[in-house]
């Protein structure tokens, strides 16, 4: 016998869903929403709220029908069409979003929310002056718009334009002082203003408001390490595996998390965890592991692996994606100096740590054979997809002025970007060595041919580093925080002379210095 559909009141369960909703009992308030649609599927505030619900639960190709089933019945509601955008900013459809923000605009002029979101939406697509102007209408609109003031803010940030920025967040703050994401971001650009300690005070007020506020955490690390505070800095760095961008990346191994404790015996397996001069920077310490009687595997990117195997001694050197054989202990290649309380007059910099592969060395000999002294390998970008790439790496054309030093110029740059191509196709003063760089082995016999490296922050400056070549590493006014503050060598590379932006954060000023000291060194 069929199954008779049970009765329901649309209004009671409406209600319901709302109180479920507000309590955060979110699949109830989908359930009852679908309720109400199955026996009254006109029911436009059920099928919206059904869309709200699915949005809070993260179900957004879901949400996304529901606002477009709610549009269907009630076409042309502003709240709808913003909420809507929402979804689709969140699925990655910023073009989208701005049009479904647009419709909400066009239907109620005065909306405040569509103009800050329309704003976010703009952001996302780096449209900073469009971004700005829809920020700027919803704060006309309404000038204690919190989130219009931080969102500006970010923009501002984004632009370098930090005293902007600050006003922006300061304002926000006054109007939401448990902002904790305006905390941090303050924090960010009091840190690229160099006003340290007033940038750690704003990491503290947002962990004071979300104490597992991981950025804040791991920008007050950054900014600890950068001054020299190692003793907290390491200890905030672990928090690096609460980051959007590093969550990925963590192992999550059944096997604990080795920091320092005696191991002698046992088997540990030490693996690189981010970025090629990283591995490069840290792989100092997995001697030192061995020496505390350890089994060591070091698992390592594949590009580095031929040229590790020789460094690493009785250490096991395996390919990241490869099986892992079995170990009782793990530690990431970056815990290391916490693992080893290391502080600044305790960083372990032995003149050299790595060489190249004997076999790899007569190539690069005989093809440099004839080249005119000094030889200089030159790099001048990094990573396209590295969060500060617009600001470390130069265009080819920049460093020009170099090149008319008496020597012979070596491009050590592997991908080069189009722009950068056309330049380089241009010169007959340059060898493109770049193209025949099969992995780091490689480029470590080739560096080992020059007399000085000249590089960006990138991993071929501290793969020169590791191997005690002579090495000019140009850095930003704010650097990482490797490269420490107002001094130009390197407690981590003896071999690295630093050439720092000034103020006005132009490279024109460090090319001329670089310059300078070329011309010396090419006297001698």
């Amino acid at each position: 016998m069929a199954m008779r559909a049970v009765a329901i009141d649309p209004t009671q369960t409406f209600n319901r869903a709302i109180s479920a909703y507000k309590a955060g009992r979110l699949g109830d308030a989908e359930q009852l929403c679908q309720q109400i649609l199955s026996a009254q599927p006109g029911h436009f505030d059920a099928a919206h709220v059904l869309a709200v619900v699915q949005a809070a639960r993260g179900r957004n190709d879901l949400a996304l029908a529901s606002y477009d089933r709610a549009l269907a019945l009630r076409p042309g509601q502003a709240d709808v069409l913003n909420n809507r955008g929402n979804t689709l900013l969140a699925l990655g459809r910023a073009d989208q979003a701005i049009a479904s923000y647009d419709r909400a605009l066009a239907a109620r002029p005065d909306f405040p929310e569509a103009h800050c979101n329309r704003g976010s939406a703009l952001e996302t697509l780096e449209r900073w002056d469009e971004a700005l102007a829809s920020y700027d209408r919803a704060l006309a609109l309404r000038p204690d718009h919190a989130d219009a003031l931080y969102n500006r803010g970010n923009v501002m940030k984004s632009l370098g334009r930090y005293g902007d920025a600050l006003t922006d967040y300061d304002r926000a703050l006054v109007l939401r002082p448990q902002h904790a994401d305006a905390h941090n971001n303050r924090g960010q650009v009091l840190k690229e203003l160099l006003r340290y300690d007033e940038a750690l005070a704003s990491y503290d007020a947002a962990l004071a408001v979300q104490p597992g506020h991981a950025m804040a955490r791991c920008n007050a690390a950054a900014v600890r390490l950068l001054t020299g505070d190692f003793e907290r800095g390491w200890a905030d760095y672990e928090w690096r595996w609460k980051k959007p961008s590093v969550t990925a990346l963590d192992r999550k191994f059944r096997q604990p998390l080795w920091l320092g404790e005696e191991i002698s015996g046992r088997t540990i397996l030490l693996h690189s965890e981010q970025g090629l001069g990283d591995t490069i920077q840290f792989c100092r310490y997995v001697p030192l592991v061995a020496e505390r009687g350890a089994r060591v595997i070091f698992e390592v990117q594949k590009s580095l692996q031929a040229l590790m195997a020789d460094f690493a001694g009785p250490a096991r050197v395996i390919a990241r994606g490869d099986p892992l054989p079995p170990f009782d202990v793990h530690c990431p290649l970056m815990s290391l100096p916490l693992a080893f309380g290391t502080r600044l007059e305790t960083i372990p910099a032995a003149p050299a740590w790595l060489r190249a592969p004997a076999e790899r060395l007569t190539k690069w000999q005989t093809r440099l054979a004839s080249a005119r002294p000094p030889r200089i390998g030159l790099v001048w970008s990094g990573n396209p997809g590295h969060d500060r790439d617009r600001e470390r790496s130069i265009a080819l054309r920049d460093l020009l002025p170099l090149l008319d030093v008496a020597a012979t110029f070596v491009s050590l740059q592997k991908d080069v970007r189009p722009d950068d191509a056309a330049v380089l196709g241009q010169r007959t003063d340059m060898v493109n060595a770049g193209v025949d760089l099969a992995d780091f082995s490689d480029t470590a016999a080739l560096i080992s041919q020059l007399d000085l490296v000249i590089s960006v922050d990138t991993s071929v400056a501290h793969l020169a580093g590791a191997l005690g070549r002579l090495v000019w590493i140009l850095l930003t006014h704010v650097p990482d925080f490797r490269w420490l503050l107002d001094r130009d060598d390197s407690p981590w590379y003896p071999s690295a002379r630093l050439f720092r932006q000034a103020a006005d954060r132009s490279w024109d000023d460090v090319i001329m210095r670089v310059r300078a000291a070329l011309g010396i060194l090419a006297r001698h």
